[in-house]
């Protein structure tokens, strides 16, 4: 894809929401690519602490620092729906963003192991200098009630980053606790910005965006796990106990894929309520199947004696995450374009049978594969027969 050279500079003002056509540009597909760093950071580190019998603490750090790296994205990617005008003015503030990304994932470990979070909080300061300064400037442009929504914005983020700054001064015993009223305080921002007016998102394009890093998450946890099974044949000549974790870590992330791409969910994003929603629960969504990566590396340890661990918690390590996901999906994304009581109940029962799958001993996690591939043989045989029957009808 060769991306056109930028545009003079113009005035940042709202693209419609009738726009055909509308889709991922070279750049946002760049910003995209750089977040691969900060999530296989994230990944590594899960699987350390998981793998050293420290999974609660590991899955309380993981799910900070996975917010950190969600929520910029989504900062980044709302805003770019509604206002990318390509110019070279906004290029240049959209790879600052990008220098803060790398920022970020460069502080990821020393959050991890040291509890550290100066990187992690400069690397939003770099993010979010540059993105309230995209607010202010649609705002210029903006009058009336698009103007003050633009500002809103502009301060919300900017309120926000001065109370990231507590996580550096407070005692690591506190932090938790700041970092839950931030979370609140970061996700209040936007419905209190467009509770007069709301920007013009477009709804394909915030759906291929969405499934753009799904995919870049996915592909993530196929290369994490790639280098773990590698690594354990060449050193541990495992072969024999790490095939069966390879084929069903392969079979869960292509059922995932195809699970989540089956539905047009863009014709469900109607409203701000409705696209809020899905797009919050997202978090879980991705860094659940960000998990399911870092469970594979983790049952590759415990399979050549790496992991201090029980075969029955190396195999929930990957069934728990993909339970989550495909669950989740059903929630948020897919269940409102199932039609009977026989779709509607594929994703949560086959949930149900991933979780079972957990007490398989060292089969588990090929189980948990064929539940899911089975899942999606189901719902591909269920839809065709009610397509055959309309057709009939």
């Amino acid at each position: 894809m060769t991306s056109p050279p930028p545009t003079p500079l113009r005035p940042l003002v709202s693209r419609s929401r009738d726009e055909v056509h509308r889709a991922a540009t070279p750049l946002e597909l760049f910003f995209d690519l750089c977040f691969v760093v900060a999530v296989a950071q994230a990944g590594v580190q899960l699987v350390h602490a998981v793998a050293e019998g420290h999974a609660g603490d590991g899955i309380a750090r993981y799910a900070m620092v996975f917010f950190a790296i969600w929520w910029a994205w989504m900062n980044f990617s709302w805003f770019a729906s509604a206002y990318d005008n390509d110019d070279a003015l906004y290029r240049v503030a959209t790879l600052v963003q990008i220098a803060g990304v790398l920022v970020l994932a460069a502080g990821v470990s020393r959050a991890y192991e040291e509890h550290d979070f100066f990187l992690l909080w400069l690397g939003y300061l770099v993010m979010r200098l540059a993105l309230a300064s995209q607010w202010v400037r649609a705002a210029r442009a903006a009058s009336g009630a698009e103007r003050t929504m633009a500002l809103r914005y502009a301060a919300g983020v900017t309120l926000c980053q001065v109370g990231w700054t507590a996580v550096l001064l407070v005692p690591q015993e506190a932090r938790p606790w700041v970092f839950l009223v931030m979370v609140v305080a970061e996700m209040a921002v936007p419905p209190l910005a467009e509770k007069d007016f709301a920007s013009s998102w477009h709804p394909r394009h915030i759906a291929e965006r969405y499934g753009l890093f799904t995919i870049i998450v996915l592909g993530e946890t196929i290369a994490a796990a790639t280098v773990a099974v590698k690594t354990g044949v060449e050193e541990n000549d495992a072969l024999g106990d790490l095939l069966p974790i390879a084929a069903g870590g392969l079979l869960l992330i292509f059922a995932g894929w195809w699970i989540y791409f089956v539905v047009p969910v863009h014709r469900r994003l109607l409203s701000n309520r409705q696209a809020f929603l899905w797009g919050y629960g997202h978090y879980l969504i991705l860094a659940s199947a960000a998990a399911i990566g870092a469970g594979i590396e983790v049952a590759v340890e415990q399979a050549v004696g790496k992991a201090h661990l029980s075969v029955t918690a190396a195999a929930a390590a990957v069934t728990l995450p993909s339970a989550l996901f495909l669950l989740l999906v059903w929630v948020l994304h897919s269940r409102y374009f199932k039609v009977g009581i026989g779709q509607q109940l594929v994703l949560p029962c086959a949930a149900l049978g991933i979780l079972l799958c957990t007490f398989a001993g060292r089969w588990g996690i090929l189980a948990a594969g064929l539940v899911a591939a089975a899942a999606v043989a189901v719902g591909v045989t269920l839809t065709a027969r009610m397509t055959r029957g309309t057709q009939g009808a």
